[in-house]
């Protein structure tokens, strides 16, 4: 098994403590679908394609070796998913692609599991800005045992929407990362572009999308949710936990959805870690990571 990301390497173990592995549960086992970032003691947050209402989640904090147990993991049940009510997984490109979770009990935080900083709201980077994107993603056709990091340069809102890259179907409240040899690929998604600003580093991204043709295609560099376009909601949800509804999402018709009942019957993505789906894709599009 390669041990890398698209382009990049292995991270040293805890070097991002806010890194989650989101599993859900099936026939009694836990698997790996996605990533995602703890910013409170007993909130994750994630993408919104990455999870449903119906299925048992559990996060993994603390990990760095999927298959090694160092004793460091701290293991915690979701009770609640709460999914951005404009989220719409017929239109992956409409945005909104954020998802909130609420754990069953605090973590425990030290100096291996942290809070990531979230950016102010509205911060836009600039072009090139040094950022990471970190995950257990496939390398090849495997995912990878040990958390791996690459780099992804920031590449700015007029250069990515720009024709020849991904034109309209990117948005200002997406911000785009690589599009050389560098990518995030199956099973990062949900996870955090981590971004340095001012010596410190902020999750300013969720990992989205690709372009269907490879998950380092040139000019179609990985797509994030932009976190500091829904900080307000962020907050919204996180700090009105008691009378914020529970808001799901019903299956995707188009885009491959990791914990939907139809799966079977759309195109794999080729980033998300679930075995279900393995059509051909006729066409050029992309798909939620």
């Amino acid at each position: 098994m390669s041990q890398r990301v698209i382009g990049g390497e292995v991270a040293s173990p805890n070097s991002w403590p806010w890194q989650v592995s989101l599993q859900f549960v099936s026939d009694g086992s836990y698997y790996l679908t996605c990533g995602g970032t703890l910013i409170r003691a007993n909130w994750v947050l994630t993408a919104a394609h990455c999870v449903d209402t119906s299925r048992t989640w559990r996060v993994l904090l603390g990990e760095h070796d999927l298959f090694s147990n160092s004793g460091r993991e701290q293991e915690l049940d979701v009770s609640q998913v709460f999914i951005h009510s404009n989220w719409n997984s017929d239109s992956l490109d409409s945005g909104y692609d954020i998802a909130l979770l609420k754990l069953s009990s605090s973590a425990t935080l030290n100096s291996y599991v942290q809070l990531g900083s979230l950016p102010p709201s509205g911060q836009i980077l600039p072009n090139n800005n040094l950022c990471y994107i970190t995950g257990w993603g496939l390398t090849s056709s495997n995912i990878s045992a040990q958390l791996k990091q690459a780099y992804l340069p920031l590449v700015d809102y007029k250069t990515c929407s720009s024709s020849g890259w991904w034109g309209s179907t990117v948005k200002n409240t997406m911000v785009c990362g690589g599009g050389g040899a560098e990518s995030g690929c199956n099973g990062d998604s949900g996870g955090p572009l981590n971004c340095l600003y001012n010596g410190k580093y902020y999750v300013h991204g969720i990992a989205s999308f690709v372009s269907s043709w490879g998950c380092n295609y040139p000019q179609k560099p990985t797509v994030f949710t932009r976190v500091s376009a829904y900080i307000d909601w962020i907050n919204s949800v996180s700090s009105n936990r008691k009378t914020q509804s529970c808001i799901g999402c019903m299956n995707a018709k188009f885009y491959f959805h990791p914990a939907g009942a139809y799966a079977k019957n759309l195109p794999r993505s080729p980033l998300t870690n679930d075995p279900r789906s393995n059509q051909s894709l006729p066409v050029e599009c992309f798909w939620s990571i």
